[in-house]
């Protein structure tokens, strides 16, 4: 009997062992068809995203790939000309700085309040998924509360200003992160100036990212897909 409870016990270790081995292979699967998708996002030919109102949302040609070393040594900015995306090795992020803004950089210690207004693409589903700029939201962006604490920077987002934005609620965060920005949004800020709108949308700083799974919302790092977002940051006003 006890041979026999000793033999039933290794087989439900061994099914357990077996199972978390599938998950694995699974996950890796996944992942690996990220990464495919991505590839092919970055090489596909020129191609219309659009937007929520049958609107042009960007007219995407081949991305031209940086290093960081080639994107700091141009002043961290990239040629929208040459449709260029720094790659962020230690996060998979791309980033395309279309405008830097008219104001000045987060100083360590400083905080400040700051609108976001944005496209989501997902682009393993090749389709718009949200945007806060659609005609329901234009009175309602997303806000979120940014601190420079030694150069680190971090972002939550603020509820007491709209309740929040579409960003906000469609991916309404974890208990355990209520007000988690997802840390794809947080990339941009080390280098963008932050400025208030005075005369128009040029005097706002805008990127372009290329977010996977692991960088993105709780509901892409679960389900594992990569967006493309593209991101108009404001400073709000006292």
């Amino acid at each position: 009997m006890r041979k026999y409870i000793l033999s039933l016990c290794g087989l439900c270790l061994l099914c357990v062992f077996c199972a978390s081995c599938k998950d694995d292979e699974s996950y890796a699967e996944l992942k690996k068809k990220e990464r495919k998708v991505v590839k092919a996002f970055l090489e596909r030919d020129p191609v219309v995203l659009i937007g929520a109102n049958n609107d042009t949302l960007l007219n995407m040609p081949k991305i031209v790939e940086i290093d960081q070393e080639t994107f700091e040594a141009q002043d961290s900015m990239t040629d929208v000309s040459k449709n260029e995306y720094v790659l962020f090795k230690n996060t998979g992020i791309y980033m395309q700085i279309v405008r830097k803004g008219k104001g000045e950089k987060l100083k360590p210690g400083e905080s400040t309040r700051v609108i976001c207004r944005y496209w989501e693409y997902n682009i393993l589903g090749d389709s718009l998924q949200s945007t806060n700029r659609a005609p329901y939201w234009i009175q309602s962006p997303d806000v979120i509360d940014v601190s420079n604490n030694s150069g680190t920077l971090s972002a939550s987002f603020n509820l007491s200003v709209n309740k929040g934005g579409a960003m906000y609620i469609t991916y309404a965060p974890t208990a355990s992160s209520p007000t988690r920005v997802l840390n794809g949004w947080v990339i941009p800020l080390s280098y963008i100036n932050l400025s208030r709108y005075t005369t128009g949308e040029d005097d706002l700083a805008k990127v372009r990212l290329i977010v996977p799974h692991s960088q993105g919302t709780d509901k892409a790092s679960s389900a594992v897909y990569p967006c493309f977002y593209e991101i108009t940051y404001e400073e709000m006003r006292d």
